[in-house]
């Protein structure tokens, strides 16, 4: 999985005097059709039950919690990171580094069960997925994953409407609800091809996505890639960005980005050759293109790891 992280925005925390508890402090803002819940703790404590009576979309905004979700082995939930969790399921979370002088900040934003439906309701009935048995829908397995660009921008839009005191608040919000459920089931999607576990028979997605992967030396081109998915260019174009949020552009440079930072880990080659080797042709390209996807040129990247 790509670990890449893009930031929800962290909120002004709340005053002191206003403060009701030091351990998941809690301020609510009410909408027709979804609930958005800031926690606030500022004290270390562990195993702190939280449970909704609706799917819940959690993303950290500061600090550090350690979760505890289902019969899955504990991990750390970190900010530019996503759980949903669905109804009714109680989580339990240790908060090991808060203090007033470090306080962790999440937001909560429990959604109707009924506009969740009626949300992928629309999506299969306006814009379809090829094949037969294929549907948007979302993936209570596939529970924690890393904001990208796209998802961190939807969250904070939807903060702000929540948030806000106009009369039109609930339609804008109702407009970035469906927004969201998109992106994250996107989001779902690419996860899933990363570690292997996508399996929607008969997807084309899985076959061009590997093939992209196997080549990443090759020039390929939207009108092989459209061939391999036995569409035209231009439906196939609609297919991918519809399915994992990017174009297949987009894809293929993230992959390459990957490949470069899986080479990286060795010491002894050469960025000329991480270079060629992940698929790009031009190394100043590549350095300009590593820096904005990472922060950090190549080579700050592979001192990273030698000891």
């Amino acid at each position: 999985m790509n670990n890449q992280r893009f930031l929800v925005n962290p909120l002004q925390l709340s005053q002191e005097k206003s403060l009701k508890t030091l351990v998941e402090n809690r301020t609510i803002y009410n909408l027709n059709h979804c609930e958005l819940n800031l926690f606030e703790t500022y004290e270390s404590t562990k195993m702190v039950p939280l449970k909704f009576n609706d799917l819940v979309v959690t993303s950290m905004l500061r600090g550090k919690k350690v979760m505890h979700l289902f019969d899955d082995p504990e991990f750390e939930y970190l900010p530019g990171e996503t759980v949903i969790v669905p109804s009714n399921v109680e989580m339990k979370i240790d908060f090991p580094e808060a203090s007033k002088n470090n306080p962790t900040q999440c937001l909560a934003l429990a959604i109707d069960q009924d506009k969740i439906a009626e949300i992928l309701n629309f999506l299969n009935e306006q814009y379809p997925k090829e094949g037969n048995n294929m549907f948007w829908q979302l993936n209570y397995q596939n529970y924690f994953f890393y904001n990208n660009v796209e998802m961190a921008a939807t969250i904070n839009k939807l903060i702000k409407e929540c948030m806000s005191t106009s009369i039109t608040k609930d339609i804008l919000a109702d407009l970035t609800l469906k927004e969201l459920l998109i992106r994250i089931i996107q989001t779902q999607t690419v996860k899933s091809l990363d570690e292997g576990k996508f399996h929607e028979i008969n997807n084309p997605i899985t076959e061009v996505t590997e093939y992209i992967k196997q080549n990443l030396k090759e020039n390929m081109s939207l009108k092989t890639l459209s061939e391999k998915a036995c569409m035209s260019t231009t439906s196939f174009y609609r297919f991918f960005k519809r399915e994992l949020g990017m174009s297949p552009i987009e894809y293929i440079l993230n992959e390459k980005i990957k490949c470069a930072k899986n080479l990286l880990k060795n010491p002894t080659l050469q960025i000329n050759e991480v270079c060629y080797l992940a698929g790009f042709e031009d190394a100043n390209y590549f350095i300009r293109l590593f820096k904005k996807h990472e922060g950090i040129t190549p080579k700050q990247y592979q001192l990273l790891f030698i000891n």
